[in-house]
Formats: C-alpha cells, structure tokens, sequence
C-alpha cells in the first residue's frame, strides 16, 4: 500500500526516505526507474508550501506530517477529516470556530495529500466526462469540490495544502468518499501560462448573435465567436443520452444599467462540461467556434458549442467586433415581445398564485431531509433543491455549506403545514457553491438515507408541486417515524415504485395525493429553460390545504381522551328537568357511564387511521399498533359480517372512515343537582379508548414477513421448531366451529406434580365443532390426503380449548366457518384428543362432546373456507313465554340503551345480610329485530362481573348478536336475559353516523287493546277525564326519607348532607273515545298535567316544602277528597280546585309508552262486565280493562276542534 507513516520526531532523514518511497510509488509513471527530478519537485514544494507561512518550527520540512495516497484515504480514514499545512494548532483552533456552537469541527488529521487534478473518471473514456471534477494517483481516484477553478489546472501534478476528506455516505451507492479543496492547489511543475492571441478575435455581441441566428442562411458565418456578460447560467442537466447545461450572454445598457439583449449557447459537449466550474454570473467571457443547431421537438436555432471551441475571460485588447455586411430589419433589433398566458391561466388568477424569481446569497444552518433535497437557510428560509439534479451537490450539503442561487424561486405561504418562504431553483437556475462547511457531517438516521430515488419519482414522474411535494415528503418521514424499524424497514418503506412492486409508502399516501401515472406527462427541460415566458413547475401555485394527518396512535388516543373529558358536562347529560328530581344515588347512576363517538372529519386536518394489525394474547382483541403504541380495535368485513381471516395479523391498516369511541367510566358523589358544576365531587375517572371499522373502508397492506424483527408485547413471536436439514413437514387438521364461548377467566385443573402453587384463573375460552377428516401433512406447498380415521361412523365432535398465548385467535372464530389448525412439526400425532382429563365432565356433556383438545400456544390457524351462516334465533313465542324458563336463547337485536345498575340478584344478596358483596353490573336495553313484527319488543340483558367490562362495541345504536343468552324471569313477570360463560356475542354493525330518531307513531288507544302487536311508544290525542291522585314531597337527596320542614326524617342514620330534591306524581284518566287508560305522569310531567308554567310551578314545589309530603286521592268524577293534609288549608284547597278546573280537565296530546313493559308475561286482564244507568233502565255491558300508561310529554293540541274531528274520524 503506497502510504507514508510518520518517522520519529526529529528524524528528518527518515521522513525524507519515507518521502522517496511514497513518490516513487504513489506518483511516478507505473513501470518506470525512479525519477530524482519528480522526487526533489515534490519535495521543494511542501517546503515552499511549509514555510510561507513563516511557521516553520524550526525545521524546513513538516516531520509532524505524513504522506498520504488516495488508496489509503479510502481505506483506512472512516471518519471526516480535515488537514491544513503549516496550522498552527492556534490557528486550526480559530478555525474550528466557525463550526460552533450547533456543530463539531471537522478532526484535525496531519497528512499531505498530492495528486493530479481532472476531469476524466476512472474509466479513462473521454466521451463520459460529466463535469465532475476528481484528485487521481497511481493507487486510485477521488471525486472532489473546488470552488474556483482554473481549466489550465487540469490535468496536472498538485499538492493540495488546505483540503476534507468525507467518507461516503451511508445512502452513497459508489461507496466513495469524496474531497473538498479549501484552497487552490500548489502545481509541482510550473504552469504554463498561456499567452493570448497574436490578433485580435472578431467577436459578435449577443445583440448581432441573435439576428445572426434568424438570418443564418443570409450570412455565411462560419463558426462565428460570441463575447458578453453571462447573465443567466442553468442547471447541469443529465439525461441518459447526455449531459449539458446552457448559458446566456448579455449586453447591458449603460443609460439604464440593465440587460437590453442575450443570447443562449447550449454546452453538450462532454470534455466541455466542466466548464460549469469555471463560470461565474457577472463575468463577461468570449466563446469561440459556436455553430447554429436545432434542438430537436422545438422548430427553432440556437447556438452550440463545436469540438473546437475556447472558453476564454474577455479582455478588451484581444478582441475586435465583427461587422455583418447588409443592413438588418428594424423589427429584428427590437426585442421579441413577451407572449401573452394561456386563457385558462387567467381565469384561475384568484386561485394561482405566481411565483418570484431572484438571486439569493446563504448558508446552509441545517438538514430538513436530505433525500427529499430539503434544507434550512440562514434560519429562515426552506430551501428544496428536488427540481434540480442535485446528486453532486448532494454530498457536499450540510449545516455552514456557503450558497448562491441564481434564478431561484420564492414561493410564500405554500399551506400543507409549510409556515417558512420556500427557495427552490428550477432548471433554469444555477446553484453555485461558494464556501464549504467546517463542521462534521451529522451522524444519518436510517430514515435520512433512504428514499431519494422515491422522492425523484414524485417529482420527475408523478409531477407533483412544491406545496404537495412538501407535505408528502413530511407526512412520508411522519409515517416512516411511526412504523420503522419496528414494523418494518427504512429501506422496504421508502422504495421506488416499480411496475409490480409499488411503493409501501406511496400507498399509503395515494388515496389522499390521487397521483398521475408515471410518464404521464414529460418535463421539457430545454423548454424549461429557453422558452419565455419562463413556465416551469415552480412558476404557479396554489395554497395547498392540508389533505389528512396520519396521527401516531398515542397522540390518537390522548387527543380523543382530551376532547371526551372536555365535552364531559354533567348537566348535559342529565338535563336539569330531570336531574332536579334525582337523589343522590340515581343522579351519580345516569353520569356512571356515557360515550362519545369522534369522526375523521371533526377532526381538522382530518384524520386517518394508519397501524399494523395485532392480536393480544393478553386480552383477546385485536390492536392496531405504531412506535408510539397500540389502541385497541373492534373490526367488520362489512355489515353483519364478522373478520374471519388469521393472516390479516401482521398487516398494515389505512382507513379514512371509522368511528373513534371514547367510554367514559366516572365515580362520583354529587348531593344533588345543585352542585353538578363543581367538579369535586367527581372521585374518579377512566376513559375506555378504541377504533370501530368496516374492513370494506380500509386499505389493507401485507407487510413482508422478514421485516417484522421486533415482536410486541401483545403478539409474541411463534417460532416453529427446530427440524432435521430438509425436513420441514408440518401437519394440520380441519375443523368446523358450531358455537364459540365467551372470553373470561376459567379455572383449569392442574396435574399435582406439575407446580405447588395455587392455580390461578385464567384467560380462556372454548369452541365446540366437528373435525372435517383425519390429520393431514404438507407436500411441498399443498397439504396431502388426510390419514384414515379410526371409526368412520363416529362423529367428530371435539371441544377445542384456547388458553394463554392461542387466545389471540379469539377474534377470528365465528360459527359456521371451516378452520384449519396447524402444528409446526410432524414427529408426533398433535391433535389426539385429551378426553376428558382435562377439564371437568359436564362441560363437555353441554357441549355434546367426548372428548376436548387444548390447542398449543405454538400452533397457527388459517381460515380454510368462509360462508354466510344464518345465526340462531330464538322465536318470539320462546322467549315471552311463561313454559320455558332459565333456558338458553339466541336472538339479535339494537341497543337502545346502556346504564350501569345493580345486579338484579342483589335484593336477594340483600336480604342474606351480605351488603358488602353487591355485584356490578351493566343493562342493556334492545329491540328485538324480527322479520315479523311490525314493532320489535324491548327486553333488557344483565351482564354481571366476571364479565365486566363488557365486549368492545355495545353502544346504543348498535345492532349486535347474543347466542345463548339465560332466560330468566323476574318476580313481576319480566322476562330478562343474563350473559352466562356459554354466552357469544357477535357485533353486527356499528351505530349510524346519521342519529335521526323516528318520530312516534300517532294511533288510537283501542289499539293497543287488540292482544296484536303494538307500539312500546306512540302518541295519541284524547281528553282528561279525572284527576285519580296527585302527590308532591320533598325527599332527602341522600336516603330518601321525607323531609320535614326541610330536614331528613330518616331514623337509620345520620345523613352526610341535608340537601333535598322535590318529587311529584300524579295519574289521570283519560280517553279519546275508543279506550280509557290511566296514564301515570311524574316530576316535571306533573306540571305539563296541571297546565303550569315553571314559575307557578317551582312556587308550588316550595310551598309544600314546609309540610313535606301533600297526597291527594280522588275517588272518582265528583266524589269527595281524600288528602293526607286538612282538607281546609289553603293548599289543599287550591289543589283540589286546581285538579277539577277546565285548565287541567282538557283535550291535550299525549306521548307515552306502556307501563307494562313487552317483556312482561302476565296474562292480559280480559274485559269485565260492568252495569251502567241510563236514566231509569240498567244497562249491562262488556266493558274493555283500562290501559296502564306512563307520560313521556303533554302538548296542547294545535286546534280547539282537535280532539273532536280527531274523535269523528
């Protein structure tokens, strides 16, 4: 290895030894005897290079360096380094201050670099020369950077005094590093300067160029040389036929100090091109040897650089204008006019928005996204240089790079979460760079490296704006933070899309962006820079509004906590007419429980939901999970159609349509409704947070399998055993699930030798089905024929229990689907059933099973076959029937309703004395759905603990399924059902995003006399007939006892607060001439009977504060007064008066539901008969019993005449 280790201090006759070996073998001619002249060259240049800085430190040659090849730069240096001959350590240190405070200097490293400086690549092909510049010696070459360069410095010896070394980049596909020369190269060999021309050069200025051009056939100019200022220098474009770039010389006008007049050259030839290095705006150079050409698709000339041209400074006294014989027209000497925008430009100018175009000077002071060419500029400003082919300039970027950009574009308030001014060149604009950075490259995240070919394909194929451009490159790396490396890979996420392997990430996006297929549209690059006026895709745009936010699943779930405790408002969701009559307890009961539902569009961006599906062996639900965490998920195929399919675990969910629900759990000990702002008295409070989604809604993506490295908590990984080299046989069998049982904690018998500890309960749950033939074992990639069963007319029933890890699957067995069980290794017979060892023998005996199976944590579950089965439906007449009772039932039905009550066991729990043990428990209030009947009764369902909380997804307005449900039948004749661990409860769709209530049938009270079906509710228009009894008191809001004079009466105990709350009831008779019904109205009911208004009302309600209770009972139509108070007090008085007057003895519409619920099996009361008078003569007649009926609203009907035609119809 050609390289020069340093001798020991003071030891210059070694270092000069060392100096011998690495010029001869580093930078002498392969081959050849050692050159003395080359050697003493070389060193007669460090020397001069040392001591020019008058720091020789006693000695006339650096001993403290050493000499280095560009073989061992690539090789051994692994990290950035700079070296500066002849710095003193002050010095370097002065220097390193430029880097800080926001970054590390570069390392000082002491080495001598020399080497020849060229254009030329390692290939050595003239023809594939790009511009780039490169440092080369016997053992290798190097890419590097030179701020200003001179061409007569090409292709000779140089030591290099002030240079960096990068090593390559981690997203570097060559594996090179690069240099970047601070200052200009000291030759070894003297240059040749060389002199000018011997005549001056005929030259035409880019006013007589351009007519030239359009007159070309009139003057036979040959190869003609043009002088000017360059005004305009473009990118370097690289295509893959060719590399070019064009320039523009200028004329300038002296009276008004601008470009009156230019012309275009296009630079394509490849020894040519590294004149890009060279040119610098503002500077006037000569051109010779241009000829006119076509470029081909435009129909018009331009100037183009000849094998033969010179690129040359232009000095005055070298050159001569040339004159053209024959006069020009007028018309050709004035400027071209501008051409006028397209029509549909101007009609959007509301919309549009036009970019400026300037020139700006600045550092770079940080690295947005380096793939996606984004960077920050002097604090202030982004800079994105994605429009140009920025892959040289690329390596060079970084925090204290020194930029000029000319002809770049400002774009302002671009939206899409963008707040800073953009800077973005397009092709007609050149970024130059004027200074390099001191500080140490950033150490590059996996996230920074990948993914520059993917943003190149948005811009260049996909033709997205800057606003758009923008916002994607941010929402991809926000994607990227919330499933790499975890879920998967930079490099699997951020890959270009091809025909048949689409981008991962772009996926994810396109729903939102709606991209153009690829190579729709072609971006003209010499259009782009030629044509006026200038059109580019940075010249318009539009304030992009934000598409969505993919919102990590942590941030999900705090934002929705924090929306649901703020919307949290006790007085809403107890409204005051209600709460005002509440104690304490069923006041703190209505606030138990309630829920809340957020939408993607409430949100603003809206959301959308984006996670790796999971299943928790934990909790048996299924999780969709990120980096930030997981949230929990309650999942649909579509309506009524539950997620069959294990291999959906492990993939990638998008959805822009679910429902994010919000339980809200609270313990608190209001007084009464007076104190329901003061959040106090609110003890506790838990917020049940997770996902509703129809599959049919969501983007489904399959994560390659590799990539899942880290496993979560709730998932861990199953790896199959180890198998004999070539042996990979597994072995399966088919099952058909019949019934599946609830998830909860069952206890297991355990052998005794296995652990002394006490067997603790555990998550489980079990399924009953039939086996679908013998064990079969796979070949190749199918399964083979299955093995021959024992007893063929046996029947195949197995109970298959699911405990510990392989409760995962519980969210994917549903009844009437064929599974198959496989287990990863094929040396023992795995699905031998247990018998009945296992657990106890009644279970199986319910199930009608011999035998049971417990399925191992190892083994898998594949769907084998999906089918819509019918669910099980228990008829009408077997559920509201008095014969069977506590049996099983199945039905499906809406939730209606959902509050938090007491077990309806615990009276009995009560009265054994065991107060302390009350069970929780949760009602659910549903309408059975029933093809038959026109109104679905109502019937309530318990769910006590151990199966509290209750399964995601029971909300009011959903519609849900329970298989084999307890029928029970309560001491009023009520029938209602419990969960019991037989119990399966499927969710068959979500509550409705549109909550509008259908309003009440409006019928006749005969009606609901026919024994046929009949509404729960309705509204019917009838006349007050009597008052039957009305009752107001006050009751302690603690106990319930009345309160006299304002203080409790209770004896018990000592009450924690004297608040109390008023309580009213009253029942009428009434009748719209086709059936009577006393209607029982309660509260601020009692005011609607009386015709009161609040005032009048509240007044009365505190006038009865004093005695405590006021109870009157009326007999009948006429008959005398029954009252718990003297019959002469005033009140008394007044509310007898009050109950016989006209205002309250009306035609009213009243809404009501029936006080004897659906559910109740006692038998109809049959019709009586009853004797009336008519004057002298008895009648007898068949008189109907009188309706039972509950007030939910009394309205005044619109009509004086109402009730009547009503009546007549």
């Amino acid at each position: 290895m050609a390289a020069c280790r340093p001798p020991a201090p003071g030891s210059e006759e070694a270092w000069l030894k060392a100096a011998q070996t690495f010029i001869q073998e580093t930078l002498c001619p392969a081959g050849q005897q050692p050159n003395v002249r080359l050697t003493q060259l070389v060193l007669d240049c460090v020397k001069t290079t040392w001591l020019s800085q008058g720091r020789s430190q006693g000695s006339t040659l650096p001993l403290s360096y050493s000499f280095v090849s560009v073989q061992n730069l690539r090789t051994h240096q692994r990290l950035p380094c700079c070296s500066h001959l002849s710095w003193s350590s002050s010095a370097y240190q002065h220097w390193a201050q430029g880097a800080e405070p926001n970054g590390s200097p570069l390392h000082r490293e002491r080495l001598l670099l020399l080497g020849t400086l060229t254009d030329l690549s390692e290939d050595l092909e003239p023809e594939c020369r790009n511009g780039s510049l490169y440092v080369r010696d016997n053992t290798g070459i190097l890419d590097c950077e030179l701020i200003d360069l001179d061409l007569s410095w090409l292709g000779h010896l140089f030591l290099f005094p002030s240079w960096s070394y990068l090593p390559p980049a981690k997203w570097s596909s060559s594996g090179k590093g690069h240099l970047e020369l601070w200052d200009a190269p000291v030759p070894v060999f003297p240059l040749t300067i060389t002199p000018g021309p011997l005549t001056p050069i005929p030259v035409l200025y880019p006013e007589m160029a351009s007519c030239l051009l359009r007159h070309r056939s009139k003057f036979k100019v040959v190869k003609p040389n043009l002088a000017g200022k360059l005004v305009q220098l473009s990118a370097l474009v690289r295509s893959k036929k060719k590399a070019y770039f064009i320039l523009s010389l200028g004329e300038t006008s002296a009276a008004i100090n601008q470009t009156v007049s230019r012309v275009s050259i296009i630079v394509q030839i490849p020894a040519q091109l590294v004149w890009y290095q060279v040119l610098r705006p503002g500077e006037a150079y000569v051109l010779t040897g241009l000829r006119a050409s076509k470029i081909r698709g435009h129909c018009y000339y331009i100037w183009t650089t000849s094998p033969s041209s010179h690129l040359m400074l232009l000095k005055p006294e070298n050159i001569q204008t040339l004159e053209l014989e024959g006069p020009f027209p007028e018309a050709d000497l004035n400027p071209c006019p501008m051409r006028s925008k397209s029509p549909d430009k101007k009609e959007h100018k509301g919309l549009v928005r036009e970019s400026k175009i300037l020139h700006y000077v600045g550092t770079v002071t940080g690295v947005l996204n380096e793939a996606a060419g984004l960077y920050e500029l002097d604090r202030q400003l982004v800079l994105c240089l994605a429009y140009q082919q920025f892959h040289g300039l690329r390596r060079v970027m970084r925090p204290g790079v020194h930029l000029e950009l000319q002809d770049v574009h400002l774009l302002q308030s671009v939206g899409g979460g963008t707040t800073r001014p953009v800077l973005a060149p397009c092709l007609r604009g050149a970024v130059l760079l004027r200074g390099f950075s001191r500080q140490k490259p950033e150490t590059q995240s996996s996230l920074q490296v990948h993914g520059a070919s993917l943003y190149t394909q948005l811009v260049w194929e996909n033709h997205l704006g800057l606003p758009l451009y923008l916002w994607t490159t941010k929402t991809l790396e926000e994607l990227a933070c919330k499933l790499c490396p975890h879920m998967l890979r930079h490099h699997q996420f951020l890959q270009r899309s091809s025909p048949g392997n689409p981008s991962l990430g772009l996926q994810l996006l396109e729903p939102s962006l709606q991209l153009p297929p690829s190579g729709s549209h072609i971006r003209n690059a010499h259009s782009e820079i030629l044509e006026e006026p200038h059109d580019c895709p940075l010249q318009e745009y539009a304030q992009l509004q934000t598409p969505c936010s993919f919102p990590t699943l942590a941030n999900l779930r705090e934002e929705a906590e924090r929306r649901a405790w703020a919307s949290f408002d006790p007085k809403a969701l107890v409204p005051l007419r209600d709460a005002a009559y509440l104690p304490s307890c069923q006041l703190n009961r209505c606030l138990a429980w309630s829920w809340l539902s957020l939408r993607p569009c409430t949100f603003d961006p809206a959301q959308v939901l984006l996670g790796v599906l999971v299943a928790s062996s934990r909790k048996g639900c299924l999780h969709l999970r990120d980096r930030s965490g997981s949230l929990p998920c309650l999942l649909l195929a579509k309506h009524s159609q539950p997620v069959t399919d294990p291999q959906l675990i492990g993939c990638l969910v998008r959805a822009e349509r679910f429902q994010l629900i919000i339980e809200r759990d609270v313990r608190s000990n209001f007084p009464s409704w007076k104190e329901l702002d003061m959040a106090g008295f609110i003890q506790n409070q838990q917020a049940r947070v997770y996902v509703q989604l129809f599959l049919d809604d969501a983007l489904i993506l399959t994560v390659p399998r590799p990539t899942v490295h880290s496993p979560t908590p709730s998932a861990p990984p199953h790896k199959e055993p180890l198998c004999p080299e070539g042996s990979h046989i597994r072995q399966s069998r088919l099952f058909l699930l019949s019934h599946k049982e609830t998830l909860m904690k069952r206890n297991f018998c355990v052998p005794q030798e296995t652990s002394s500890e006490v067997p603790k309960p555990t998550l489980s749950f079990h399924v009953s089905g039939s086996w679908l033939g013998g064990t079969q074992r796979n070949e190749g990639n199918r399964w083979g024929p299955p093995d021959a069963l024992r007893d063929e007319n046996k029947e195949q029933k197995i109970l298959l229990i699911f405990l510990g890890s392989s409760v995962r699957w519980f969210e994917f067995l549903h009844p009437g689907q064929a599974y198959r069980l496989v287990a990863p290794s094929a040396s023992t017979p795995a699905f031998e059933a247990e018998g009945s060892s296992c657990m106890s023998q009644r279970p199986l005996e319910l199930a009608g099973c011999v035998s049971c199976l417990t399925v191992q944590d190892e083994w898998t579950l594949e769907l084998e076959s999906s089918q819509n089965m019918l669910l099980p439906e228990s008829s009408l007449t077997h559920l509201f029937s008095d014969k069977f009772i506590n049996t099983l039932v199945s039905f499906s039905a809406e939730i209606l309703s959902r509050t938090p009550c007491e077990s309806p066991l615990a009276p009995v729990w009560m009265m054994s004395g065991n107060k302390e043990a009350i069970r929780r428990c949760v009602k659910l209030t549903v309408a059975l759905q029933t093809a038959d009947c026109e109104f679905p009764p109502r019937l309530d369902i318990y769910i006590e603990d151990p199966h509290l909380p209750p399964p995601l997804g029971l909300l009011p307005g959903a519609q849900v399924h329970f298989s084999q449900l307890e029928k029970r039948v309560s001491r009023s004749n009520n029938v209602y059902c419990c969960v019991r661990s037989s119990t399966y409860i499927q969710v068959l769709s979500f509550p409705s995003e549109a909550t509008i209530s259908a309003p009440l049938p409006h019928i006749y009270l005969a009606e609901l006399l026919r024994g046929g079906p009949a509404p729960f509710q309705a509204i019917a228009s009838c006349h007050v007939v009597f008052i039957i009894s009305l009752q107001l008191l006050w009751v302690c809001a603690h106990c319930t006892s009345v309160c006299l004079q304002g203080r409790c009466s209770g004896q018990d105990v000592a009450c924690p607060t004297q608040a109390s709350v008023s309580q009213a009831s009253i029942r009428l008779l009434v009748e719209d001439g086709t059936a009577e019904a006393i209607v029982t109205c309660r509260n601020h009911h009692v005011a609607e009977a009386l015709g009161l208004g609040p005032s009048e009302w509240t007044s009365l309600l505190e006038s009865v504060r004093e005695p405590g209770r006021v109870a009157l009972q009326f007999t009948g139509p006429g008959a005398q007064l029954e009252s718990s108070a003297s019959i002469h007090e005033p009140l008394t008085l007044f509310l007898r008066t009050l109950c016989t007057s006209p205002s309250v003895l009306r035609s009213i519409v009243l809404s009501f539901e029936l006080e004897k619920k659906p559910s109740n099996i006692t038998p109809l009361e049959s019709s009586r008969l009853q004797r009336f008078q008519c004057g002298e003569l008895p009648l007898l007649t068949r008189v109907n019993p009188r309706l039972q009926l509950v007030c939910l609203s009394i309205q005044e009907p619109e009509h004086p005449s109402f009730l009547g035609a009503f009546t007549s119809s």
